[in-house]
């Protein structure tokens, strides 16, 4: 059932399982952010944002480098938000899962949206809504690898 208690591993070991999660779900979205228009600006308006650069002249290492931190951070928060709805809850379940994903995508767009991608110095705003757009949709496919792997992670090792 959707409620239904399920083992976890503690905590300790489940840590481990986002950090790697939070690596394949950042090359999945990789394979995505070449396939969208604006699919490559995001890295580009953190390095932007860090350096007081526009986003296609801000440099590259510097945005793969955030991209991947970023990534790597969020499957962490990903576990990190798991047990704080797991203890809501009394427990880990299908439900407590989604719940979690769903919390975490709020974040995830909402972060980048409200928060680097306005100081972005000199996107207009026709690519700032098409990179909102294109992040929204690299966010659902990084949590579409993330939260199987962590959860197929937790289960192997229960």
């Amino acid at each position: 059932m959707v409620t239904e208690t399920v083992a976890v591993p503690a905590p300790v070991v489940r840590f481990p399982i986002g950090l790697v999660g939070g690596v394949l779900a950042t090359l999945a979205m990789d394979l995505i952010m070449t396939r969208l228009p604006e699919g490559e600006t995001p890295p580009g308006v953190a390095a932007g944002v860090l350096t007081k650069t526009h986003p296609d002249k801000a440099p590259d290492r510097l945005g793969t480098v955030a991209h991947y931190l970023a990534g790597v951070g969020t499957g962490l928060l990903f576990v990190w938000l798991s047990l704080a709805t797991e203890a809501l809850a009394s427990g880990s379940s299908v439900l407590t899962t989604v719940v979690t994903g769903v919390v975490l995508y709020v974040l995830m767009v909402g972060f980048f949206v409200l928060v680097p991608l306005p100081r972005a110095p000199g996107l207009s705003s026709d690519r700032r809504r098409t990179t909102g757009r294109d992040w929204a949709i690299m966010a659902a496919g990084y949590l579409l690898v993330l939260v199987p792997a962590v959860t197929l992670g937790n289960q192997l090792l229960t």
